[in-house]
């Protein structure tokens, strides 16, 4: 691929400059030129053989509307009164623009139809409010809006399974068709094509060709740039030595950053669906680094990134036992503890607590404490996730991913972001292609976007066992290697963290677990999202967090009396944890002499 467009001058008398458009117009030939041959030799996933399973079938939103239709046409009546007040604003916002754009009043004058919500970002450019056309245009928008959502939902005798699909796509429409999506319709890329005389708009074009090639021939907006950031020297660069391998797993072991450590060390196990750095930014946000200045001995789970078939036959049985189980075991040889501290993070926290299920009877249980950051229990509310699992859609999905032998993590990532599409698609979508600008170089984006693949045995269980069946919280539900697993008897203390925002674990299905495991347990609910909320350093000052009784009879109870503190969850937890860690030794190097260091952190399953 070429290298980018000249980037939008500064200064108003080069914005035409007779070599640079020249340029820009021979590098954007040379793209389409790139595409035509991609397109033409059938490149990446446009082939039955390497088509990459989706989570989104288009029959299955396409019966879920028809069902809509049916009951609505049963009983019009909600549609119509969401249709008679539409009617009443909209009439009533072509009246106050008229009399804006007649008499010249401000259109900060007079009280709006119908303003954005509270959390809506997409329209805080001043031209917004301050430009009659501009605000009429996002007013009739935010009315459509409205009108789209009340024809949409509660929709009477409609199954919630549907009902929940329904209005899931409905705002996804709404959301395509914001008018900032739009540059006839965007103030802000309209100002800059006038500014740069259009170089912005090569610019943008230039950025989606290069992410249609990135991605093979499908679409793959860049949320990060990715040059800013390089693992092992910008970012995942805390000191350490991997110490244990199998074909699931590398287990490091960062070096202390002081003269004594806890007895007792922690591991850390992230989630399997991206990379394990995310413990591990930069060096001035690391959780790994603020653990090792609090003075723990620490280790992190790195997980295999499957690219072929050759690991398919990885069942959750495997992740738990050969995942967790040996490098809990590694872990406990290394520094000589028969009982070690965990901490789980998302679907990270499913295999820890499977592993604590799976060995509370056990009188040798290695389980010291556990900890849970963003992870669900119980699966019957799981959120917008849900839309994607049903009993047909997994069949389909069973059948496509059973084909490639594992499932592609960028497909999940995907997903993810279609559940904040605007934050996490559209706003890529204006910032790349319509103000032609490069993306942000920002840690957490560029670990996001680092995703891992799945072995096809073990993500469909997962899928089929936890979130349709709903098995983790019940009695038996589960078994690991013919044993069934029951959470009320882990007895081990117990700290769960759900982040109040959290789109893909909420938190009430964190808070479920916090009522079911058999030991003293706590339960903490953080301020912001999934990742921003977990990994809120406390020199950021940022966020809050609650506390309160886990003995409370639902999360509502729970909330309402609980007590707010400002700042981060990370110092309230590490003083719990330092209490379970025991007395403090002499540090040590990483590895031992049945463990010997097998090559530098970050390790090379990361690459």
């Amino acid at each position: 691929m070429a290298s980018g467009l000249q980037k939008a001058p500064t200064s108003s008398t080069d914005f035409m400059e007779p070599a640079a458009v020249a340029k820009g117009l021979l590098e954007l030939g040379e793209n389409f030129q790139k595409v035509a041959m991609m397109c033409a030799n059938d490149v990446g996933g446009l082939t039955p053989k390497t088509k990459h399973p989706s989570f989104i079938d288009p029959w299955t939103i396409g019966r879920a509307f028809f069902k809509a239709g049916q009951k609505l046409s049963e009983d019009p009546s909600s549609a119509l009164e969401a249709t008679r007040t539409y009617y009443q604003d909209y009439i009533n916002l072509c009246q106050t623009t008229y009399r804006q754009l007649t008499q010249t009043e401000s259109v900060q004058g007079e009280k709006e139809t119908i303003t954005p919500s509270k959390g809506d970002r997409r329209f805080k450019d001043e031209s917004w409010i301050t430009n009659p056309s501009f605000s009429f245009i996002k007013q009739s928008y935010l009315l459509w809006d409205r009108w789209i959502k009340d024809i949409s939902t509660n929709i009477k005798g409609l199954d919630p399974k549907t009902a929940h699909k329904v209005e899931f796509y409905a705002r996804q429409f709404s959301n395509s068709l914001s008018p900032n999506n739009y540059l006839w319709a965007n103030p802000q890329a309209l100002k800059r094509t006038l500014e740069t005389n259009g170089v912005n708009l090569l610019q943008g074009i230039s950025n989606f060709l290069k992410d249609l090639e990135h991605g093979q021939g499908n679409l793959k907006i860049s949320m990060v740039e990715k040059k800013a950031f390089s693992v092992g020297k910008n970012i995942a660069t805390t000191p350490g030595k991997v110490v244990f391998q199998n074909e699931l797993v590398q287990v490091i072991q960062y070096v202390p950053t002081t003269k004594q450590v806890y007895e007792i060390p922690v591991l850390l196990v992230p989630p399997c669906i991206n990379k394990f750095y995310v413990f591990d930014l930069r060096a001035d946000n690391s959780f790994v680094r603020w653990l090792l200045d609090k003075g723990f001995s620490v280790f992190i789970v790195s997980w295999v990134n499957p690219k072929n078939e050759h690991l398919s036959h990885k069942t959750f049985d495997d992740y738990v036992t050969e995942g967790i189980g040996a490098s809990v075991e590694a872990v406990s040889k290394i520094t000589k503890q028969a009982k070690i501290n965990t901490l789980g993070f998302c679907i990270g926290g499913n295999f820890l607590a499977s592993y604590a299920g799976y060995k509370a009877r056990d009188k040798n249980n290695p389980l010291n404490s556990t900890t849970y950051l963003a992870t669900l229990f119980d699966f019957r509310d799981a959120g917008d996730l849900q839309v994607f699992i049903d009993e047909e859609q997994l069949t389909q999905m069973e059948k496509a991913i059973k084909s490639r032998g594992f499932f592609d993590g960028d497909v999940l990532g995907r997903t993810f972001n279609l559940l904040r599409s605007n934050d996490l698609i559209w706003s890529f979508v204006i910032n790349n292609y319509l103000m032609g600008k490069d993306p942000m170089a920002f840690d957490l984006l560029y670990w996001n976007s680092d995703s891992t693949n799945l072995p096809a045995a073990m993500y469909l269980y997962y899928i089929r066992k936890m979130f349709l069946e709903n098995r983790l919280l019940k009695p038996g539900g589960l078994s690991i290697k013919g044993k069934s697993i029951d959470l009320s008897k882990v007895k081990s203390p117990t700290f769960i963290l759900n982040t109040r925002e959290d789109h893909i674990a909420p938190w009430r299905c964190g808070f479920a677990g916090a009522q079911t495991f058999g030991g003293p347990t706590r339960f903490v609910l953080g301020g912001s999202g999934h990742v921003a909320g977990i990994f809120n350093h406390p020199k950021a000052n940022k966020y809050c967090f609650w506390t309160g009784d886990v003995t409370k009879k639902n999360a509502d109870d729970w909330i309402n009396t609980a007590s707010q503190t400002t700042g981060s969850w990370w110092d309230e937890w590490a003083t719990w944890l330092s209490t379970l860690s025991g007395k403090k030794v002499p540090a040590s190097k990483p590895g031992s002499k049945e463990f010997p260091p097998l090559e530098d952190a970050p390790g090379s399953f990361v690459k």
